[in-house]
This record gives C-alpha cells, structure tokens and sequence, in this order.
C-alpha cells in the first residue's frame, strides 16, 4: 500500500495540505488511505502497525498527520488515526451545531462498522478526546479502554484567552485577519493555547501541516465550527462540557495523561476528572498540551502499556 495520500481530482482541499502530507509521509512506515464511510463520504487514514487495534482522533484544527510522532513510535498494535470530518484530507459532513454531538458519533460509529471493527481502544486529544467520552458513552460495549489526552470541556479546565478571543465575532475575525496562518503565528499560538512552542518547533513539518491546515478553507471551516461549538465569549460553553454524573458513566478502564504545563488546569483538576470516571488512572507527564511532541517515546509507552 502507498505511503502517499489517495486523493479524488474532486476533492476540494486545497494543493498545499495535499503536497505537506504526501511529504510528510515520504519514507514513513506509516500508511495512508481513503475508506468510503456512507453514500459518497470519504475519510482519509494514517495507519500503522498490526495487532490490538487503537483508534486515534485528533484534536480540533490539527490533522491526524499532527500525531505522527506518536504514530511512529507505537509499536505492537495497530494504530489507525482518521482525520475527523472536513479536516486534513476528509470529505466534510453535516455537523449541525444543534446536533454536533449526534452527529460526530454517528460519523464514528460508521467508521467503525467500516473497517470492521467491532470493539477498538479509542485515544483521544483535546477535541478528539471529547469525541472519544461521547462515543464511549454512546456505545461502551464498543470500546475495551479510554485514553485521553488533554480533554477540555470537563469540570474544572479552564479556557485560555487566545481560544476566547478567536470565538468573539468582531474580535475573531479581526485576530485572522491580522494573523493569518503562518509559522510564526503557528508557534506563538501553541505557545498560548497549548505550552508546547519549543517542542513544537522540533518538528517544522508539522508546523507546515498546521499552516496549511488553517489555509485550506474546507479545514478551517471545519475546525472553526468545532471551536464555536466548545468555546465562547467567557470559556467552554456550558452546553459543550461533560457533566460530572457523564464522566462517572464510563464504566470501561480510563487512561488520563496530562501535562504538567497543560494550559486547562494544573494537575488537581486533572486528579478530579480521575476521581470521577470509576476506572480511571492518571498519568502526568512534563509536558503541555500535546505530551507527543516533547516526549513521544514516554507517551507511546505509557499509551501501549495501559493497552496492552
């Protein structure tokens, strides 16, 4: 199977997004695929590996490609990361800001049924790992263990400014207009948002994945609704976070791994989310946001001995 993505001449993400992943998947053991997923729908894979299956999502305005570092070094198992609905290199869908949280499990849920897979490890980060608790509760008898990394509408996170500012109407638009994405602003925003500027600039690929991620209007379009969902004005929306009672119906064994640096919340409210999901387990790293950048390795481990 080629290593470089699988593109229809219709597809209607743009040259750039197309050109950063194919060069990022030169050379890689990782694999790249498109699978139909429903009437016409087409979402693109990075796969990796073979054994117990681990279904990855990512976070809201990175494509899977963002987690390679950690694709690479999950050995053992078979790692399948999608890029989510009109993101990277996926056909967009319906998601209906009345019925996001439907419609993203029921994207998922096709997904699944898709590559066959009947039951999955599901790891999520950031807005991926809110998709992941909703899937999990909509479907336990699906999912044999939870990992989350970085969840941020749950009890307790708080909501960086930069994020704020991006949903407020006037202000929003202004800020894209006076920083339109480059890898300068890429830097300075993961500096802000997710701690993570000096891990991130390790891996100048990926900082052209996430400037050609923001430039490509069907991505941007995409993880802006997602935003919009989650976040307003004063924080994470109260009709976007997982409510205590939600969190203690997971009932299947719950990985955490948080940074020590991570910008929701220091390590306390990462031990309540713990406190409150029966089979829960944290494990913290020193690491902001995204723990895979800075240390992949110790990340992977971590994931692979809770998996297996």
């Amino acid at each position: 199977m080629s290593s470089r993505p699988q593109v229809r001449t219709q597809q209607s993400h743009s040259a750039e997004i197309r050109q950063v992943y194919e060069r990022l998947l030169t050379g890689a053991s990782v694999r790249s695929r498109h699978v139909e997923v429903g009437a016409g729908n087409r979402v693109h894979l990075l796969e990796q590996g073979a054994g117990t299956p681990v279904v990855l999502l990512h976070g809201t305005g990175n494509p899977a490609g963002f987690l390679l570092p950690l694709l690479h070094e999950l050995h053992g198992v078979r790692a399948i990361a999608p890029d989510r609905p009109g993101v990277g290199l996926s056909d967009p869908i319906n998601l209906p800001a009345a019925g996001y949280r439907e419609a993203a499990v029921a994207w998922l849920d096709r997904l699944l049924d898709t590559l066959e897979l009947d039951t999955t490890t599901l790891l999520g980060h950031s807005g991926g790992a809110m998709w992941a608790m909703w899937y999990a509760l909509a479907h336990p008898d699906r999912i044999r263990r939870l990992v989350l990394l970085g969840p941020p509408a749950v009890p307790k996170t708080r909501c960086p400014l930069p994020l704020r500012l991006a949903t407020t109407p006037v202000v929003g638009q202004l800020l894209s207009r006076l920083a339109p994405p480059s890898p300068k602003s890429i830097l300075r925003f993961a500096h802000h948002v997710a701690g993570e500027k000096e891990t991130l600039a390790r891996h100048p690929d990926l900082v052209d994945l996430l400037v050609a991620a923001g430039r490509d209007p069907i991505t941007d379009h995409a993880s802006k609704a997602e935003l919009r969902l989650f976040v307003g004005p004063f924080g994470f929306r109260r009709r976007s976070r997982l409510r205590p009672d939600e969190l203690s119906q997971l009932a299947m064994p719950t990985l955490l791994i948080w940074g020590e640096s991570e910008p929701l919340g220091d390590v306390s409210v990462a031990q309540a989310m713990t406190d409150l999901i029966p089979h829960a387990r944290l494990e913290v790293l020193p690491t902001g946001h995204g723990p895979w950048l800075g240390q992949p390795t110790r990340t992977a481990a971590t994931v692979l001995e809770f998996v297996q």
